[in-house]
């Protein structure tokens, strides 16, 4: 996916410029890259990923493109994110590689980071089993009760997009912390 069509998928759900976001399990930045745009310059946007490798590939095209800060973090999302006070948090294509059981625990850990009335951004194939690429689905009905769970508001869909792997489409969906 290009930069300028993850931004379109997930724009919708960053209701305004500037702020501090996430893109946990970040790679080589694609969501990464779409935040900071939307965000602007005011912006800082903390790349989190276990692999520092993604991150280094990274960090020479966020230094040179638009939009906000890119601040890389090389941390695994599964535990302590050591960010708290976020207006916001991307996961894409990352919550899906975490088992099933634990991914309650997940969600409510970035849930924590998150300042009242901060936005969780899911970006997710739409299927409801699992396959080697995707082996733990998070499908709409699951993130919603995921988040319900977490404490956060009711999850609700702002993008979805036909996947290039499939027949399964991609979706985004925000849940919101209550303020």
């Amino acid at each position: 996916m290009e930069t300028s069509e993850a931004a379109t998928l997930i724009g919708p759900a960053v209701a305004a410029a500037g702020g501090a976001w996430a893109d946990l399990g970040a790679g080589t930045g694609t969501f990464t890259l779409a935040l900071a745009r939307l965000l602007g310059p005011g912006g800082t946007v903390y790349a989190v990923d276990k692999d520092h490798g993604a991150l280094s590939r990274l960090a020479p095209t966020a230094r040179t493109g638009p939009g906000a800060g890119v601040v890389p973090v090389v941390a695994d999302f599964r535990g302590d994110l050591a960010l708290s006070g976020l207006d916001g948090v991307v996961m894409a294509n990352a919550l899906h590689f975490v088992p099933a059981d634990d991914q309650p625990a997940v969600v409510a850990t970035v849930a924590r980071s998150l300042r009242p009335g901060g936005a969780f951004v899911l970006v997710e194939y739409d299927q409801g089993r699992g396959s080697p690429w995707v082996p733990h689905p998070v499908p709409p009905a699951r993130f919603a009760a995921l988040a319900r769970d977490a404490g956060l508001g009711e999850a609700r869909e702002v993008g979805r997009r036909p996947s290039r792997y499939g027949p399964k489409d991609i979706y985004a969906a925000v849940a919101v912390e209550p303020a």
